[in-house]
């Protein structure tokens, strides 16, 4: 019972890793906030925790947005009475395109979930965290975050700001017992993809980033992510703070 008595906020919870988070988390004996937009996959995740005989509150809403983080973050204090660990995975990807043909619709709707979200349910959490001295914050980075070659620009560049949300985080805070860390994930089996309206795929970026995930030696599974989450988010990496750790299958190190 690695989280016993914890608190902890998940967002992206209705599918993939975060999914993953949620039912590990509880197994391990902390209180679930679930956010998600998609109702459907919610209301699956919510029952798929009470079923195991875990503690479990839903919340519909789009990090994108302040006023829905805030409620997130304002349901997990009425609910539970505090927060303890914030996991920052909810993200959408691009359509692979480079800057000469990326659009202005897209990065609005990329970085409004992968770093608007991220940035507001931070700042919203880092009062409660600091007034009870700790906390732990896990950040779902990914390759593109610390390289080039796995997405499109705009997905790149917000993989590349939630590493420096995560670095600045922790270093702010370090002495106040607030640690923050990302994970850099790699090629991960989840829905990811469905985030990405076909029609607006750019066909030359797409191809040119094939060439780096073909030589991805090995998929992920959304629980191998959610094990990782769970040694950040627990006390036994109360020395690791400000890092972004590799979960990629060494895909990095070619």
């Amino acid at each position: 019972m690695r989280l016993e008595g914890k608190v902890a906020v998940i967002t992206g919870a209705g599918s993939g890793m975060g999914r993953a988070m949620a039912n590990l988390f509880s197994a391990e004996g902390a209180k679930i906030v679930a956010a998600e937009w998609n109702t459907t996959t919610l209301a699956e995740v919510v029952d798929e925790v009470k079923a195991a005989g875990g503690e479990i509150v839903g919340v519909e809403g789009n990090v994108a947005l302040l006023e829905d983080c805030e409620r997130v973050i304002d349901t997990a204090v009425e609910a539970f009475g505090t927060v303890d660990v914030l996991c920052n995975n909810a993200g959408v990807m691009d359509g692979f395109a480079g800057a000469a043909n990326a659009t202005d619709e897209m990065y609005e709707r990329v970085f409004g979930v992968n770093v608007k979200g991220p940035f507001y349910l931070t700042r919203k959490v880092l009062p409660i965290m600091l007034e009870k001295g700790s906390g732990s914050i896990v950040n779902t980075a990914s390759v593109a975050g610390v390289g080039g070659g796995a997405a499109g620009v705009i997905y790149t560049m917000s993989k590349h700001a939630v590493v420096g949300l995560t670095k600045n985080t922790a270093w702010q805070y370090a002495l106040k017992g607030v640690r923050c860390n990302a994970i850099v994930a790699g090629g991960v089996e989840t829905n990811i993809m469905s985030s990405v309206d076909q029609s607006k795929m750019d066909p030359e970026g797409a191809e040119r980033c094939q060439k780096y995930a073909s030589i991805i030696p090995g998929m992920l599974k959304a629980t191998d992510i959610a094990d990782l989450a769970l040694f950040l988010a627990s006390d036994e990496s109360k020395m690791i703070n400000g890092t972004a750790i590799p979960a990629d299958a060494g895909w990095r190190s070619a």
